[in-house]
């Protein structure tokens, strides 16, 4: 087999036009989660995403080792961004070494991004409880089943582990929240809103957050 039949595509060739119109200044909300949201509106209602709300988080242990994976944003607001886990989990446990985050929106269909960078904090307790209560019953129980990162056997032994907890909490009952399990609001510092355009020359505009808690923009080359 040679190179060329082990790769049956030509990566150097596979590239994509993107979109004329742009991203300006003029055009930005007063607040980062202001535009957030504006584009997050767009993207659940235009962008023919399957799951708009899926992120990059994005993390680094004590000594710097990066990380990366997808979850899903529950919540954002002025304080930040909302996202639950184990707190077993390597991204917890990252976090508690080293709360600086990246979070990306990968928003491909639309040709945008937006990339936030900050600190991530434990949500209360209250407020995970409030949450956990929302979720559907099998994944309450999926939150207790699963030790997260952890090196298991066998599937058997997810899905036997999940069975007896489906056995002692049936349809119907009330799931008690675990202990291990919670939620991170990063707050950002800085977030970018990318936008493609044609010949690669895109529009980045980021906002940075000043000692007064205000915004300043500022404009990337592509």
């Amino acid at each position: 087999m040679t190179d060329r039949d082990a790769v049956p595509f030509d990566l150097a060739s596979m590239r994509k036009q993107y979109r004329a119109e742009g991203l300006s200044e003029s055009d930005l909300a007063a607040t980062p989660v202001e535009q957030f949201a504006r584009w997050f509106k767009q993207a659940a209602t235009e962008g023919g995403m399957f799951e708009p709300n899926a992120m990059v988080v994005s993390t680094a242990d004590a000594e710097g080792r990066p990380s990366s994976r997808t979850v899903l944003l529950k919540h954002f607001d002025e304080q930040g961004f909302v996202f639950y886990t184990n707190y077993d989990s390597r991204k917890a446990r990252d976090l508690a070494e080293n709360p600086y985050v990246s979070l990306l929106f990968p928003w491909h269909p639309m040709a945008r991004q937006v990339i936030v960078s900050g600190v991530a904090r434990r949500t209360g307790r209250d407020e995970t409880a409030a949450y956990f209560r929302t979720r559907p019953h099998g994944s309450q129980l999926g939150a207790w089943a699963s030790a997260q990162s952890s090196v298991i056997s066998t599937r058997a032994d997810l899905d036997g582990a999940y069975a007896e907890l489906a056995a002692r909490y049936p349809e119907g009952e009330q799931v008690p929240v675990p202990p291990h399990w919670g939620g991170f609001r990063v707050a950002p510092q800085t977030v970018e809103f990318w936008q493609g355009r044609e010949n690669r020359l895109h529009d980045r505009l980021r906002y940075v957050e000043q000692a007064d808690g205000s915004w300043r923009v500022e404009r990337l080359s592509p």
